[in-house]
């Protein structure tokens, strides 16, 4: 799939995605569309399922964020999110989960390095969150940022991927 192709995909879905997000009871769910884009524009990521995703951040995780390799700690209060879709070989699109980062307070949560991660599906119902509802089902989460510890345990976007 082209960078085109995915972002006319985007353009059809991403409201659509928006809104069933925002039936969820995370407040985050309800918000992050309005924060700022990261990302030029959807690109595939193996670790979210192979699925098409775009980069959001909260107001206070922007200025550290954009450091992307020489990011050591985002600030407390940071929060990153992910939309999703999936393409099929004939080239339809269909929502896929929405992924949350919080970063919670130091000795919130040291298995995880104190960030909080939430899944949303895509009709609007939470899967799970850390120390929280299906807490162990996003053991998965953590387990795969666990390896980009460098960088606070945040998965970078690809630099082609990153809004200029």
């Amino acid at each position: 799939m082209t960078a085109k192709e995915a972002a006319d995909l985007y353009n059809c879905l991403g409201k659509e995605m928006k809104a069933a997000y925002a039936k969820s009871s995370d407040r985050w769910a309800k918000r992050y569309g309005k924060w700022r884009l990261f990302s030029s524009g959807p690109y595939q990521s193996d670790t979210h399922g192979g699925r098409q995703v775009n980069n959001y951040g909260n107001k206070l995780s922007a200025k550290t964020y954009v450091q992307y390799e020489k990011i050591k700690r985002m600030p407390i209060g940071s929060i990153l999110a992910k939309d999703s879709f999936s393409v099929t070989k004939a080239g339809a699109g269909s929502a896929g989960p929405l992924f949350i980062m919080e970063k919670m307070v130091r000795g919130w949560n040291k298995a995880t390095a104190d960030w909080r991660y939430t899944m949303v599906m895509p009709n609007g119902t939470t899967f799970g969150r850390t120390k929280g509802k299906n807490s162990a089902g996003l053991k998965f989460c953590h387990d795969c940022h666990s390896s980009a510890e460098e960088n606070d345990h945040m998965m970078l976007m690809p630099e082609e991927n990153r809004k200029k």
